[in-house]
């Protein structure tokens, strides 16, 4: 049985956290170990953005810190290695490393921060959809990969976990490239999980001390959930803890995936749970309003119709003009180059829109709203 790890915390409390990280460690160490002395081990966390711990956009640096913390006392080589949303430059790396906590974490701890924008292309292994990705050279490099996601709502894969944190392996802008070429849920799924099982993380953690629900994976509100979690196996990880947030597998398209490919239990009942109860755990999400479009689920229509109609009730991104300061990221994610800088604010060529809400989660300002399906217009 694939076994998942799990404890309840509160807080990002260093003394609490250091313990927690630990047990996990220890519990998922039974069948060996996971780092050796002198181990190069590439954590990667979740740093879409430059936000900073409280907005529970990205991996809590003191959750970094506990890790750095067990990984040096097995003798591991810890540095935190992350391509952010944007350009995957220095300025960018500083940037983001320094809003969101990682700068002084990384000094504090004695950890190094990945400054290396190489990266090399890789032939994917077992793959679905995708035979090859270009990969950082950290990731490429390290003897040893922990994933170290934050538990969150996502506007177009409705949950974002383990699996869905290691898109950050593709640099910068290379990323929206991949929702060019994948541009539905299920494709788009499938690509992610290719990638997990390219890139092979060792073991994966889930921050959800400080979830995010809503419209994730940016423009959602901060959540107290109290779960932290661990796996070797990151599907097995991510299905447990969507489930705890309430969502059902079909809604989770990478977890729906991986157990289509066998790479997962198709229900938590299958896997060996070992920590603390689960069911202590429950903390119900609300979930994106991207998810509107999927109650035509299976009603019968022409088929000629079909396509039409889910075009028309898929939600749609839209610009929020009074807080829109036109600084562009929304167009330099955008992957069907649609979106103009127009008299300082951002526009959208709807008949192009491919609803990836790559727009939406690289807005900094949260000037990009999810527009649903009113009965006489949206």
């Amino acid at each position: 049985m694939e076994k998942v790890s799990i404890l309840g915390c509160k807080s990002y409390n260093i003394t609490q956290l250091d313990k927690i990280i630990e047990k996990h460690f220890v519990l998922l160490e039974v069948d060996g170990k996971l780092i050796k002395k002198g181990d190069k081990v590439a954590i990667k966390p979740n740093l879409l953005l430059k936000k900073t711990p409280e907005q529970a956009t990205t991996t809590h640096p003191e959750f970094i810190a506990a890790i750095i913390r067990a990984v040096k006392r097995r003798g591991g080589i810890p540095i935190i290695a992350e391509s952010p949303g944007g350009p995957f430059t220095k300025g960018n790396l500083k940037g983001v490393y320094s809003f969101t906590g990682m700068e002084e974490i990384a000094l504090r701890e004695g950890a190094e921060l990945n400054f290396d924008i190489g990266w090399q292309e890789v032939s994917a292994e077992n793959y679905s959809v995708c035979s090859a990705f270009n990969i950082i050279n950290p990731i490429l490099e390290a003897d040893v990969i922990i994933s170290a996601a934050k538990l969150k709502t996502h506007g177009m894969m409705n949950y974002s976990g383990a699996v869905k944190n290691l898109f950050g392996v593709v640099p910068g802008l290379m990323k929206p490239e991949f929702h060019f070429r994948f541009r539905d849920k299920t494709s788009f799924a499938n690509m992610i999980v290719d990638l997990c099982q390219t890139v092979k993380p060792t073991i994966s953690f889930i921050d959800g001390i400080m979830g995010m629900e809503g419209n994730g994976p940016s423009g959602g509100e901060p959540k107290l959930a109290g779960i932290t979690a661990a796996s070797k196996n990151p599907h097995a990880l991510d299905l447990l803890c969507s489930r705890l947030i309430g969502m059902s597998v079909q809604e989770v398209y990478t977890v729906d995936a991986a157990i289509k490919r066998g790479l997962c239990p198709a229900t938590i009942a299958e896997l060996k749970i070992v920590g603390e109860n689960a069911e202590t755990l429950l903390c119900e999400f609300r979930k994106p309003e991207t998810r509107s479009n999927e109650f035509l689920g299976n009603i019968k229509i022409p088929k000629f119709l079909r396509k039409p109609i889910e075009n028309l009730l898929t939600p749609k991104p839209e610009i929020v003009k009074a807080t829109c300061i036109g600084c562009a990221k929304c167009a330099e994610s955008c992957p069907q180059h649609i979106i103009s800088i127009i008299e300082h604010k951002a526009v959208i060529d709807y008949s192009k829109c491919i609803k990836c809400y790559c727009c939406h989660e690289m807005c900094p300002e949260k000037s990009i709203r999810i527009k649903t399906f009113r009965l006489f217009g949206w």
